[in-house]
């Protein structure tokens, strides 16, 4: 097995460094800011510690491997599979792990397969630092099977979503709609409770309400729970807005939660069960869905 890296940045650094343990051997990689100084010696010091050969040029590693794992900002990715079309033929497998959006992804994909070649959306779900290359991965495109054979016997975890291009990005974006929005609620939460000096008092209080159910239980309870009494909730999320605003506590992330509840509730869904709260979240986006 021969792997090539485009791009050699942490991503890259972070799975050739796994594969290398596993016994992946033949790794080589290109990265055009190997020749700028500022980046020079890292990348060079992360080749040395991964066993991976660098190149100078992007025909190099395309000649030399079986598949190319494309691994550059996401605001990049599609400039950068138009500069590899011509390396590009009817042997090679294209896997691109940026978190460029899906639409992107499937221009990407529409560049390789014009030009022969097979194409994989590969979405990391976690860590690298901490899974290398058993880091979960969701892969969606043409390619996927072979991705999957390829890699699966050095221990990559990948799961295959379809041969759709962009449906595996698809599905880590709109986690990150939790993941990275759920910090910003923490950080005007702990921020409010510090200034309140009642820190220990909401987080023990959360961590009751909250540690004795599933993230799926909860996350049901409160969606059709909030559906039932959605008026009087951002009535109540007003208050809490008040409080923060006159104690001069940024309240952006709650100004946004209240917009999207008092939407909820001109939806009427009390009304429409009877006030009988629905039974589960999917009624709840359902409803959404006629007022689009």
């Amino acid at each position: 097995m021969n792997l090539g890296f485009i791009g050699f940045g942490e991503a890259a650094f972070e799975l050739a460094s796994g594969l290398n343990e596993q016994g992946l051997q033949n790794k080589i990689a290109y990265d055009p800011l190997l020749n700028v100084p500022e980046y020079s010696e890292l990348i060079q010091n992360r080749a040395k510690a991964s066993n991976v050969k660098m190149v100078d040029s992007t025909e190099e590693v395309f000649k030399e491997v079986d598949a190319v794992i494309v691994a550059v900002p996401a605001d990049k990715a599609l400039g950068v599979s138009q500069q590899l079309m011509a390396n590009v033929n009817s042997n090679s497998i294209y896997i691109d792990v940026s978190a460029a959006n899906p639409n992107i992804k499937k221009q990407i994909a529409f560049n390789i397969c014009t030009s022969g070649g097979k194409f994989v959306d590969a979405a990391m779900m976690g860590p690298l630092p901490v899974y290398k290359h058993k880091v979960p991965i969701l892969a969606s495109g043409d390619g996927t099977d072979i991705f999957i054979e390829m890699m699966s016997v050095y221990g990559m975890n990948i799961e295959k979503v379809s041969e759709i291009p962009g449906e595996a990005t698809a599905a880590k974006l709109i986690r990150s709609i939790y993941m990275k929005g759920i910090v910003g609620l923490y950080i005007e939460l702990l921020e409010a409770a510090h200034h309140f000096n009642v820190e220990n008092l909401v987080i023990d209080s959360l961590s009751e309400t909250i540690n004795g159910r599933t993230f799926e239980e909860t996350m049901n309870r409160l969606v059709t729970g909030t559906a039932l009494h959605a008026t009087r909730r951002s009535i109540e999320l007003g208050g809490t807005i008040d409080m923060l605003e006159s104690a001069d506590i940024d309240s952006s992330m709650s100004k946004a939660a209240k917009a999207k509840i008092e939407k909820l509730a001109l939806l009427n869904l009390k009304e429409k069960y009877h006030g009988e709260k629905p039974e589960h979240w999917l009624q709840v986006i359902e409803a959404f869905k006629v007022t689009n």
